[in-house]
């Protein structure tokens, strides 16, 4: 599976930015793409994630109420959209995948990896 990711940029803080994803490859019938993200010298965070065909939903404290993450399936491309965003939020924001549809927080869970979008919110 390969993952790319695209969308990132500067926003002033309390602005939008919407990320996507895009998976080609055995992605098969059961899954879950997830958001992570990693600032400078911090470890990578779950932000959020979503199954299929369920279409399950998991989102880290942080983000609830802000971020908005979906997918199109027959497009194999998952969505973050991003509203209010703070300067906290910013951070290299990875797209991951795994096999199963359960959305899970965990990274060691998730078996493919994108190389990542900056995220750079100013205040």
């Amino acid at each position: 599976v390969q993952l790319v990711e695209s969308g990132g940029g500067l926003v002033q803080a309390g602005g939008s930015l919407r990320l996507s994803c895009a998976a080609s490859g055995r992605t098969g019938s059961s899954s879950a793409m997830g958001w992570f993200r990693q600032a400078p010298g911090k470890e990578r965070e779950f932000v959020a994630a979503i199954g299929w065909p369920s279409v399950s939903t998991s989102y880290a404290g942080s983000v609830k109420g802000r971020f908005t993450i979906s997918r199109d399936n027959d497009k194999s491309t998952v969505y973050l959209q991003m509203n209010s965003l703070k300067p906290e939020d910013a951070a290299l924001y990875y797209c991951a995948f795994k096999y199963g549809s359960i959305p899970i927080e965990g990274r060691n869970a998730y078996d493919y990896w994108g190389q990542g979008t900056q995220v750079t919110v100013s205040s």
